[in-house]
């Protein structure tokens, strides 16, 4: 293959990588920003999230239309090939995400226009930290082409999922002791339920930079033997054969 060629290629490849983490940092501020209107009651937060819900949709569109330029003009392989596989699929993930996070808006617009308190739930906080970090730092892993980091993503969507069991246990207890809170909480209940799932998103994108560094598959395989396959070490099973 010619060098200019393949010096294009790398430049597609960049491009493909660099607008990807774009488009993560877009939908890291809609998280934050949508469950930043709920505290604040500043609808024009749930406006901007809204907007930028259609900026994540361009951005799948236009990143998986260049990497399938890619795969048809050129044969890339190893990590190339890898990480064009991986990017595509990470797509689907990172727009779910961005549709969570508009659906966290539309809940506290709803909220804010019903005039009623909100019941306290200090796992709404917990939950949106934990799962804006999970999204920066599986981004960052994605850049770094970090495994490791990308293992700790993983083990960090546990914690989520039991922050996630604590808020719900704690909002059906308030819809127990006051009716009045039962509409705010079921809205609760669906942001927290949002925010979960982009924990999970987070989590499958994670599975990805693993596969992308290492070319091991570690879905559904466990938090331990992901940590493992990110450190490059063998499977247990395999050890012991």
């Amino acid at each position: 293959m010619p060098d200019h060629t393949n010096k294009q290629f790398d430049n597609d490849l960049e491009f493909v990588r660099s607008q990807f983490l774009i488009m993560g940092g877009v939908v890291e501020a809609m998280v934050n920003e949508a469950v930043e209107a709920l505290a604040t009651s500043d609808l024009a937060l749930v406006d901007r999230v809204r907007e930028r819900e259609k900026e994540v949709n361009r951005s799948e569109v236009d990143i998986d239309e260049r990497i399938s330029l890619l795969l048809a003009r050129h044969q890339p392989t190893a990590i190339d090939l890898r990480t064009l596989l991986a990017v595509s699929k990470m797509l689907t993930d990172m727009e779910r995400s961005g549709d969570e996070a508009e659906k966290i808006a539309v809940a506290v617009r709803r909220m804010q226009e019903s005039g009623q308190p909100n019941p306290p739930l200090i796992e709404l906080r917990h939950m949106t930290d934990k799962v804006a970090s999970m999204l920066r730092q599986m981004l960052d892993a994605f850049a770094r082409l970090d495994p490791v980091q990308a293992a700790a993503v993983v083990r960090s969507d546990k914690e989520v999922d039991r922050e996630w069991k604590a808020a719900l246990r704690n909002l059906i207890t308030y819809m127990m002791e006051d009716p009045r809170t039962i509409s705010h909480a079921i809205d609760l209940i669906f942001i927290c339920r949002a925010l979960e799932r982009i924990g999970d998103h987070a989590k499958n994108m994670a599975e990805r930079v693993i596969y992308m560094v290492r070319g091991t598959d570690v879905r559904h395989t466990g938090v331990k033997n992901t940590e493992r396959q990110a450190r490059g070490e063998e499977d247990e099973s395999e050890a012991d054969a």
